[in-house]
């Protein structure tokens, strides 16, 4: 074998079947007995052989990718979400093909557009600005799946962002706050409105005045807000962040000011990034579990190629309380 390909018909000889059904086994069009398909499989890694993918798209009018559009691929949540993507499609004989939107209703239907013409089987949206009715109508054809967001007719995994910034609100006014701050997400996104909505139901349930500023999603977004708060001279012992890299921003700005966490502000944040149960103190945050969702949505999108009714399940947002929320000081 040294010099050239191993064949599907050096793969039949080594398995001692036919090569037809060798062919059954890479297609997996039909049934094969489970001696026979191990004995094939044994033989295709003994032989390093490897499928032509191409060849295996043509015979099932697939190109066995998917195409999957994120806001920010540098972002810890959706980074999250991504790895649960593709490690599930992987695990299934798929490849993600990855795209960003960057938070531009423009850039996100161009690159919709991208992935359509690179022929991917289906679509995973995460995210984005660009309207549910635009996005539908760009996927075309397409089986499509969205995380964190809506699109009309179409199956979406979510997590009840509502609920998730009223009992992050809840927790603080539990703790006595009365003066409490909500930094906002960036805005036109379907979960910032969901997270203002959560704070402001806490906040008059309570018979407490809501105060919200402008923000955004990343860490010197809520580093300026904190200086907006300050400078405006708003009383403020606690802060319900948009996201975590706001709560990480607003902490820095924060010291700044010289105001302490939890003993002068307590302060929340929301997703749960791996990196915020390390910081100082570590963070009280809304943890959605952004992996699973990934695999979630990946499991759908092929459900949906392959006829069946997506399953959804429900997601749920979980406080998880740390070092940076305590009862404000008398």
């Amino acid at each position: 074998m040294a010099g050239r390909k191993a064949t599907i018909t050096d793969i039949a000889a080594r398995a001692g079947v036919s090569k037809a059904t060798v062919s059954r086994v890479l297609t997996g069009n039909a049934v094969v007995t489970p001696e026979k398909r191990d004995a094939v499989l044994t033989a295709m890694a003994d032989l390093s052989y490897r499928p032509n993918l191409m060849a295996k798209g043509l015979a099932w009018g697939r190109t066995f990718t998917v195409g999957v559009l994120t806001p920010d691929l540098a972002s810890p949540l959706y980074g999250l979400i991504m790895a649960g993507v593709e490690a599930e499609l992987h695990g299934l004989g798929y490849q993600a093909l990855f795209a960003s939107g960057a938070f531009e209703t423009e850039t996100e239907r161009r690159a919709i557009e991208h992935l359509v013409g690179r022929q991917a089987d289906a679509l995973i949206v995460l995210g984005g600005r660009l309207p549910g009715p635009d996005l539908v109508a760009a996927a075309g054809d397409l089986p499509l799946v969205t995380v964190l967001r809506g699109a009309p007719g179409q199956p979406a995994i979510t997590l009840d962002n509502h609920h998730g910034a009223r009992v992050a609100t809840e927790h603080l006014i539990t703790l006595g706050h009365r003066d409490i701050v909500h930094i906002c997400g960036e805005a036109g996104q379907q979960d910032t409105e969901e997270r203002l909505r959560g704070y402001r139901d806490a906040m008059t349930a309570a018979g407490l005045t809501p105060v919200a500023v402008p923000g955004g999603y990343h860490e010197d977004d809520g580093q300026r807000a904190v200086h907006l708060v300050a400078g405006n001279g708003i009383r403020c012992t606690a802060v319900v962040a948009a996201n975590d890299q706001v709560a990480m921003g607003a902490r820095l700005a924060l010291a700044e000011h010289g105001s302490r966490v939890p003993e002068d502000v307590s302060l929340v944040g929301f997703d749960d990034l791996p990196s915020v149960r390390y910081a100082v103190p570590p963070l009280t945050t809304v943890r959605q579990p952004a992996r699973e969702m990934g695999q979630a949505a990946a499991r759908a999108v092929l459900g949906l190629l392959d006829g069946a009714e997506p399953d959804l399940p429900a997601f749920a947002a979980e406080l998880v309380v740390r070092g940076s929320t305590a009862p404000p000081r008398a």
